[in-house]
């Protein structure tokens, strides 16, 4: 169900492009303006994964089994275009998705003129391949990051995420660690809040209200991406663990395979196709694949090997 989440960089799609140059990779620096501090957390053993009935057997969500997590660091919010741009003006960085020429974009959200010329992904034609979409230019040409700066970069790839992380003296968290933080110190709920989606009719996330894939209500409050600081964090203190924008994890899907880990679900998934934003489900991508819906937060392990701590965002 790639393609449903998140259509991938394989080669699947009949786009012909010419990719633009790619600058070398500039050298790792832990120098950084991000402002926000990463929350300390004790690790400890927990029930991970989930026999939900309306989970997917394919997506590898079960059984559940108790793991160890060992104490880190992990970021209360995903990085933002704010963040992302320091980084990028530090270091020179170029995306995957402007190294390719395009990323994927809902339909819905696309200008006509971009609409007219962007082709639609085989199956789930919601998506479609934008020729200038990247993280500068979230809807592709015309469109712009600038009203956005406090809400999740898109349109970075797990190669793009390693890069940061390497610049900030940061790492993506595991699989382990991710569900670990986004439960809260909930043990086998269905979301970081309970097991009610709205409880008292209060939203808790930003996922897809309405009928699939035409018409969005928008109730939650946002169409597209949410401020990374929206909604009530969990017990924890971290923000938007599920909904807003997938988040790549260090973890490969499945062993032997080069798909990288996704958790948390997006603006983009509803109960009619996707309920991958349940803080069990899983999805993955290739590590080359962007798209407006997939971001990332940060951790870091508890000292560093020199014994300091990590630098702060």
């Amino acid at each position: 169900m790639l393609s449903c989440c998140t259509p991938a960089h394989d080669g699947a799609t009949p786009l012909t492009l010419s990719p633009t140059p790619r600058p070398p990779a500039a050298p790792p620096t832990t120098t950084t303006t991000a402002a926000r501090r990463l929350i300390d957390l004790p690790g400890g053993r927990f029930l991970m994964g989930t026999e939900d009935p309306d989970s997917s057997p394919t997506d590898g969500e079960g059984p559940v089994r108790e793991v160890a997590v060992n104490p880190f660091h992990i970021a209360p919010t995903t990085v933002t275009n704010t963040q992302f741009a320091t980084f990028v003006k530090a270091t020179g960085h170029v995306t995957e998705a402007e190294h390719f020429g395009y990323s994927y974009v809902f339909g819905g959200f696309l200008a006509e003129d971009v609409a007219a010329v962007s082709p639609p992904v085989a199956a789930v034609p919601w998506w479609r391949a934008v020729t200038g979409a990247t993280w500068r230019h979230p809807e592709g040409p015309g469109s712009s990051f600038a009203a956005r700066q406090n809400h999740p970069v898109v349109h970075v790839s797990w190669n793009d995420a390693q890069a940061y992380c390497a610049w900030s003296g940061t790492r993506l968290p595991t699989e382990a660690e991710w569900e670990y933080a986004a439960r809260g110190g909930l043990e086998q709920r269905r979301y970081p809040w309970g097991d009610e989606l709205t409880p008292d009719g209060r939203h808790m996330c930003n996922i897809w209200r309405g009928d699939f894939p035409t018409h969005n209500t928008a109730e939650d409050g946002y169409a597209s991406t949410a401020p990374a600081k929206s909604f009530r964090p969990n017990g924890y203190g971290l923000y938007n663990t599920v909904g807003n924008v997938w988040e790549w994890c260090a973890d490969q899907f499945t062993p032997h395979t080069a798909n990288r880990v996704m958790r948390g679900g997006s603006y983009l998934c509803h109960d009619s196709y996707c309920n991958r934003y349940r803080v069990a489900a899983r999805s993955s991508n290739t590590p080359d694949s962007s798209t407006a819906n997939i971001g990332f937060r940060v951790a870091a392990d508890t000292t560093t090997a020199t014994g300091q701590q990590p630098p702060q965002l």
